[in-house]
């Protein structure tokens, strides 16, 4: 799998935070069914078992999904955590931040770097630091009259809109030039998850799918 590629094309990332490692797997595959092929699954900086929760989860969905998800590690900010990722099977890794030192040792490691930033300046840096996307946070807050603005002279750089992305702005974001958006609440619903509504995922998942198809 070009997993670049595939993030290009399916242009849907569904971000799994906090999920319980019990409930990943049931989660993944609702996503999935609604047409959902990329899951970010993050590390949670404020759990004790932070590394361990998030390694188990990667590989418990990459064992039950195989290639029909990319799977990324979120909110990766140390290198030690980039190699869990790698170890776990981890296709991408994603930050909330540019870490110069992250993304070097997520390249030396042949994944795919998707950092956070900002600013046309954070922008900059992280794609001249090796990002393969950088992920514009938090893109849904900043609105998209900024982010076209942005866009405009930063044409050459994959941006991957996260934060605040919702059913009524997910074409706009596409549409305005970035290759893909991170979803978060809007589709991983912790209350649904914990409640084991998994159709529930799914409908969402599936109308994100047809909102993002709007902008084609």
């Amino acid at each position: 799998m070009d997993t670049l590629s595939f993030i290009k094309e399916k242009k849907l990332v569904s971000i799994a935070r906090r999920v319980p490692v019990e409930k990943i797997v049931d989660a993944a595959f609702a996503v999935n069914e609604g047409g959902i092929c990329c899951l970010e699954i993050t590390f949670d900086q404020s759990s004790q078992n932070c590394i361990s929760d998030t390694v188990k989860s990667i590989q418990m969905v990459k064992k039950a999904l195989g290639n029909k998800m990319s799977i990324g590690a979120g909110t990766t900010v140390t290198i030690e955590q980039a190699k869990a990722a790698f170890d776990a099977g981890a296709d991408f890794i994603l930050a909330p931040d540019t870490n110069p030192l992250v993304i070097a040792e997520v390249k030396k490691l042949g994944m795919i770097s998707v950092p956070g930033a900002m600013t046309p300046t954070e922008i900059q840096n992280a794609w001249n630091c090796g990002a393969d996307i950088v992920k514009v946070f938090p893109a849904g807050f900043l609105g998209l009259d900024y982010l076209k603005a942005v866009r405009g002279p930063i044409s050459n750089v994959p941006l991957m809109a996260v934060g605040g992305v919702d059913e009524n702005n997910v074409a706009g974001f596409l549409k305005a030039g970035y290759c893909s958006c991170g979803i978060g609440s809007n589709i991983m619903k912790n209350s649904l998850i914990n409640e084991g509504k998994f159709d529930e995922l799914s409908e969402l998942a599936k109308k994100f799918v047809k909102a993002a198809a709007g902008s084609n």
